[in-house]
């Protein structure tokens, strides 16, 4: 075990989508950080990730816009059908963006577009605490490494250890839980360019083509006593899901029959209270949180990726303006007073706030009208008020400025 203590300017924490692109927006602006990811090489679990308007805006300002559009076919449109309900509702996209990309796509994106040795992996923080004497924030690594670091920002997920640091209240478990997978069709799927999302009382299946083969999709169910056992077999993962949607179309069956095993997954669903987005405190003296570990929800309005790119431009820009000593020059992290750095991040969550909480709000209003099947008018009602607001959400294209 080892003692050392390494001193480092920005330190992030978390190799995923938010700090990833937070490395890369501040790279952009010529200033330096390092990444730690507990997990020995990138990590790409989670399927598949729609992309809105909003995202591509935020990857075009980060430069890999166009490299993943190659990717990932355009989606024309979004169709709702409702058992429950003899119509079928189309969602028009207007003029927005909406293409689903393998989350494994982008994050290696992300993470080639850094220097070298931005990235340390296998690099699992046990505790975080602020030196007595100065206030620095300490990351105690299970080697029994620690790096004093000048900036924390905590891009670690829902468990996030950097949270704890800053006191904010654990996050809340749904009472439902999502399955997600790929599923190949080596002649061709045949579906529409479309977004296909299906309702039956508290069951929602969605579909969305990768490309012209490959078809990502999810199921949101309620959450059983046995998902913890099943969340670590993937046939079993199969055999509940098809149970549960046994009733659907033969063809949305059929795809989850026809699944990659090896990367379907169950998750339990968690969230932050929007009032506790809405009223928390996400930053201690140079810490802060942004992504997940900030403002996890379901994934009912598909932004969460979409709003951690978001998070990591809007941050890096607001640290950038902090570091400038003078215009068109930005100094080492190490030379800037922390009471600049906490002006900063305070005007990150200033910036950001409203916009997290409203997405919060209605993902969570969603979540809650899908878990509860006697309400099934006011669900209606309310889905329909939720798919305009963050249909609007998620083609705006000036949420983040530029970087």
């Amino acid at each position: 075990m080892s003692n050392y203590t390494e001193e480092k300017g920005i330190v992030i924490v978390g190799g995923g989508i938010c700090g990833l692109a937070t490395a890369l927006a501040l790279h952009k602006k010529g200033i330096e950080s390092v990444v730690l990811e507990k997990a020995e090489s990138i990590r790409a679990a989670g399927s598949a990730i729609g992309i809105f308007t909003n995202g591509w805006y935020a990857l075009d300002q980060l430069g890999l816009a166009n490299q993943l559009r190659q990717k990932a076919i355009l989606l024309k449109g979004c169709r709702d059908i409702e058992f429950n309900n003899p119509k079928e509702q189309e969602v028009p996209m207007g003029n927005g963006e909406l293409r689903c990309l393998k989350r494994s796509d982008l994050v290696q994106t992300l993470a080639d577009s850094l220097p070298n040795e931005t990235i340390r992996f296998g690099c699992h923080i046990v505790s975080a605490k602020f030196d007595p004497i100065n206030s620095q924030p300490l990351l105690h690594l299970q080697d029994g490494s620690v790096i004093k670091a000048k900036v924390v920002i905590g891009c670690d997920g829902v468990n996030s250890v950097v949270s704890e640091l800053i006191g904010l209240k654990p996050t809340k478990l749904f009472a439902s839980c999502a399955v997600r997978g790929f599923t190949n069709y080596p002649s061709g799927h045949g579906f529409s360019n479309e977004f296909l999302r299906i309702r039956k009382n508290n069951i929602i299946l969605g579909r969305l083509p990768v490309d012209n083969n490959l078809v990502h999709w999810f199921v949101g169910r309620p959450g059983t006593t046995s998902d913890l056992r099943v969340s670590k077999d993937p046939e079993l993962i199969r055999e509940t899901t098809i149970e549960s949607i046994n009733d659907f179309p033969p063809e949305c069956v059929e795809m989850v029959k026809k699944c990659y095993l090896d990367e379907v997954t169950l998750t339990n669903l968690r969230y932050r209270p929007p009032l506790d987005i809405l009223l928390g405190n996400f930053r201690k003296g140079t810490v802060i949180v942004a992504g997940d570990a900030m403002h996890v929800w379901g994934p009912y309005i598909g932004q969460g990726g979409a709003a951690a790119l978001e998070d990591g431009i809007v941050l890096a820009r607001n640290l950038a303006q902090a570091m400038c000593k003078k215009r068109g020059t930005t100094a080492d992290g190490n030379q800037v007073t922390q009471e600049r750095i906490g002006k900063a991040m305070d005007q990150f969550v200033k910036e950001r706030r409203m916009r997290l909480f409203m997405m919060s709000l209605n993902t969570y209003i969603l979540g809650r009208l899908l878990e509860a099947s006697s309400l099934l008018t006011k669900f209606v009602l309310i889905v329909g008020l939720i798919l305009f607001f963050s249909n609007s959400l998620g083609h705006s294209q000036h949420n983040c400025g530029r970087l």
